[in-house]
């Protein structure tokens, strides 16, 4: 991301965690109370009842997005913890490397 002349920085890894993480749950919250209240007015109109649309709330998308939300962050700390130590390695491979060419 940065080249491979710098050093990964661990102050990042939470930053990005709790970005995409904030990113994704928005996401999910907004396209499963867009699915919620879609059907519940296909529901409500086969039905011939008024819609009660704070059931998309509280019944659909705050639970999906909250699951969400915890399987991003879960994924993301994995995801991003293997790439710091992956990226520690690739830096220390690319100093002996010069190290070794400069000698």
């Amino acid at each position: 991301m940065f080249g491979s002349s710098t050093t990964p920085r661990w102050y990042l890894i939470p930053v990005r965690i709790l970005l995409v993480t904030f990113l994704f749950t928005l996401l999910s919250f907004a396209l499963a109370l867009l699915c919620g209240i879609s059907g519940i007015l296909l529901r409500s109109w086969l039905r011939g009842v008024h819609p009660n649309m704070s059931f998309a709330y509280s019944h659909v998308a705050a639970p999906i997005a909250a699951t969400a939300s915890l399987v991003t962050f879960i994924s993301m700390t994995i995801l991003e913890v293997r790439n710091y130590h992956q990226s520690r390695v690739l830096a220390a491979v690319a100093r002996a490397s010069r190290l070794q060419r400069s000698a």
